[in-house]
């Protein structure tokens, strides 16, 4: 880290002390001295990154940041042969700049929130922060000589930006000092009224300081307590926030009158406290313990109130010597950063710890627990086209960002753009991404955007919106839609027999005709359908006479049969149909292989019935959930190429395993049929296989080879 006695806001007298500093800070001073650069601004800024305790690569990389933003080319000559850690601090400064932009086109009642949260999500180091808010502050004390729209546009983006981030960072050093030269700024007259209060008592208030500052050093010195006082800054932001927060008057605040005690320990921190109100009485309901209990970015100090000399209110700040330095620095305080230090993932905890802490929270407290753990990003922040930020969770689709602007906008999407280029509704913005929602007139949400395997929707909010429009739709129109969802469930599992009156009570609904609403709405997915066929395990009664499914052998464990009325018994499930955990099953007493298991529609069996139909008896599934099926899906389409690549790959990320596979290409019309034998756990994993695999581009059906 690099620390520097030079003249403030001169770069003159760093390039002086050049042979003396880090190669790669050195280098960059070089550069700048060969190219004209802001002198004031670029040696105020160094100044205050070493006051901070930043490394020599932060340093650097504001000044190549100021070098690629005045001369551009020489950024473009040098940059690929600087370090990676350097290039990468000056792309977030870059990445930045477009907050600032945003800033400067929102509309005058725009929120800020939105914009410090996409700075942080933009920015992947954390000594960016460091950066910026240095810079800002150099600006700020230059700008006394810009334009009058100039110094307000850098007030407001101070006000709004970097004096909350340099709160929440618990740098006071700065925060003070960005917020009463914003002050300054925006509401110049308010600023010089209460500056000028301040001179007109500044000879009575230094007088009592020195006063009370005396009686309370004779005081601490008695009863042995090593200390060091000091009468400590108002700041004349902060006291207008309390003249408007409590509406009092100037003279009504008691601590324009302030001390600050520095001692060596904690201990010492509490006998100095009870020193001080030995010696004054102190204002009930006006002590804070931030010792004990900090506040969530760190600060720890004890406060309490006194009525002092002159019967005159006296605040009292007492902190130990590093608490007084951390307090002052802030986050920057705990931390040093190593050369090539980046990879280190004590670092990335620190990064995600400081993005937490940036995070506004009403809770205190439940912050300071969450700053005890691993914190990732989860939210994204992107843009309507007018600059406003829109905070969503990771993984939101453009589909969940129209319907986040506004329901109707949801409702009539056709499409969207991102950054200018048209993307699917399932694409996935990733923070600073410009979003425009493409629309038509007529509202007509589709019922396959419910559908989580297809990916339009990821928040539950969007898809309670699309729910809600169709429940307003005809009831006929989603009786209608929920019976070809069920009917095309039952179809491409190959279960055509299933009682479907007796469903409803399997989902605890009074009729199907609800079962059937909760399907057009996506309240009730093909998959738990699925499940719930596999756990009724009812046998079908009839037995008819239908043509054998396509079918192969299978791996089974015979646990998973239950035969009723007779102990254990050899059981093997039939080649010829097939059967999975759920499908309807019966039982035939063969001569030499104990009972053989076959779906209750089977051909075979049919067959095998009525010449011995007392040899035919009643099974059903037990209890085997991790035993594996084998069961043929076959696939219509129209080719294209990876194809079969995608197919593998959706069947792969299944975790199911491919035991065969074959396919049919008819040349005249570019269709395909493709079939693979599969080992599956049960009916509701491969339900969700076939919906992903029927989201395929090009894929128009995949189903269950079976009966039918």
């Amino acid at each position: 880290m690099v620390h520097a006695t030079t003249t403030a806001g001169h770069l003159a007298a760093w390039q002086s002390r050049a042979g003396t500093l880090p190669p790669v800070l050195a280098d960059a001073l070089a550069v700048c001295a060969q190219n004209g650069v802001n002198e004031h601004e670029c040696g105020d800024v160094l100044d205050l990154l070493a006051m901070l305790g930043c490394d020599a690569h932060t340093q650097a990389s504001a000044l190549w940041f100021e070098i690629g933003r005045t001369h551009p080319l020489v950024w473009e000559q040098r940059a690929a042969s600087l370090p990676e850690e350097l290039q990468r601090l000056v792309a977030g400064q870059m990445a930045a700049e477009r907050v600032w932009a945003l800033h400067a086109q929102r509309p005058p009642e725009g929120g800020s929130e939105g914009l410090r949260r996409l700075l942080l999500a933009i920015i992947r180091d954390v000594r960016v922060v460091f950066i910026l808010l240095s810079r800002q502050l150099a600006r700020m004390r230059a700008a006394v000589n810009l334009p009058e729209d100039e110094r307000q546009e850098l007030g407001r983006l101070t006000r709004d930006i970097h004096a909350p981030l340099a709160n929440r960072l618990g740098i006071w050093q700065l925060k003070w000092e960005l917020e009463d030269i914003a002050f300054r700024y925006l509401q110049p007259d308010t600023y010089r009224r209460i500056a000028k209060l301040l001179d007109e008592r500044r000879s009575d208030r230094e007088h009592f300081i020195r006063e009370s500052l005396f009686e309370l050093g004779e005081a601490l010195r008695t009863a042995g307590v090593k200390a060091d006082l000091a009468g400590r800054p108002k700041h004349i932001y902060s006291i207008w926030k309390k003249m408007q927060r409590k509406a009092l008057e100037f003279s009504d605040l008691y601590d324009i009158r302030a001390v600050r005690i520095l001692v060596d320990s904690v201990a010492d921190c509490y006998a100095a406290l009870g020193i001080v109100h030995a010696l004054w009485p102190h204002l009930p309901g006006e002590f804070d313990d931030y010792v004990a209990r900090p506040k969530s970015n760190g600060y720890r100090s004890l406060h309490t109130a006194v009525i002092g000399p002159q019967g005159k209110t006296l605040e009292v700040q007492i902190r130990t010597h590093d608490m007084h330095r951390a307090n002052e620095l802030g986050v920057a305080a705990h931390w040093r950063y190593k050369e090539g230090g980046s990879g280190d993932a004590d670092f990335e905890a620190k990064i995600a710890w400081m993005r937490k802490l940036l995070e506004p929270r009403n809770d205190d407290g439940e912050l300071a627990a969450e700053l005890q753990t691993e914190l990732l990003e989860d939210r994204v922040y992107v843009l309507t086209p007018k600059g406003e930020v829109v905070d969503m969770p990771h993984g939101a689709t453009v589909l969940d960002f129209a319907y986040h602007v506004h329901t109707e906008v949801g409702h009539r999407c056709r499409g969207a753009k991102v950054n200018g280029r048209i993307v699917p509704l399932t694409h996935q913005p990733h923070s600073g991404d410009r979003v425009e929602i493409l629309t038509t007139k007529i509202a007509e949400p589709r019922r396959d955007w419910l559908s989580p395997h297809h990916g339009y929707l990821h928040t539950s909010r969007a898809r309670d919106k699309v729910r809600a429009w169709f429940r307003r739709s005809a009831h006929d129109a989603n009786l209608a839609a929920g019976r070809a969802l069920l009917e095309r469930e039952l179809k491409r599992l190959a279960l055509p027999d299933v009682d479907i009156a007796k469903l409803p009570a399997l989902f605890h609904l009074q009729t199907l005709d609800e079962l059937l609403v909760g399907l057009a709405l996506g309240e009730i997915s093909p998959g738990q359908v699925a499940r719930v066929l596999q756990e009724s395990q009812q046998p079908s009664e009839p037995i008819p006479n239908v043509p054998a499914p396509v079918a192969r052998p299978t791996v089974f464990d015979h646990s998973a049969i239950t035969i009723e009325g007779v102990g254990n018994l050899l059981t093997v499930l039939a080649k010829c149909c097939q059967p999975l955990p759920g499908d309807p099953v019966r039982g035939f007493i063969t001569r030499t292989k104990g009972v053989s298991v076959h779906r209750a529609n089977c051909a075979s069996l049919a067959r095998l019935a009525r010449r011995d139909p007392d040899r035919v008896i009643e099974v059903s599934w037990g209890q085997a959930d991790a035993q594996a099926y084998e069961v043929t899906i076959q696939l219509n389409g129209y080719d294209r190429k990876g194809l079969q690549k995608d197919v593998v790959g959706v069947i792969s990320n299944a975790n199911i395993n491919i035991i065969a596979s074959n396919s049919r290409l008819f040349p005249r019309t570019g269709e395909v049929e493709m079939r693979y034998t599969l080992r599956v756990r049960d009916f509701e994993q491969l339900s969700t296989l076939l919906d992903r695999l029927v989201a395929l581009p090009n894929v128009v059906e995949a189903r269950r080879v079976g009966a039918g």
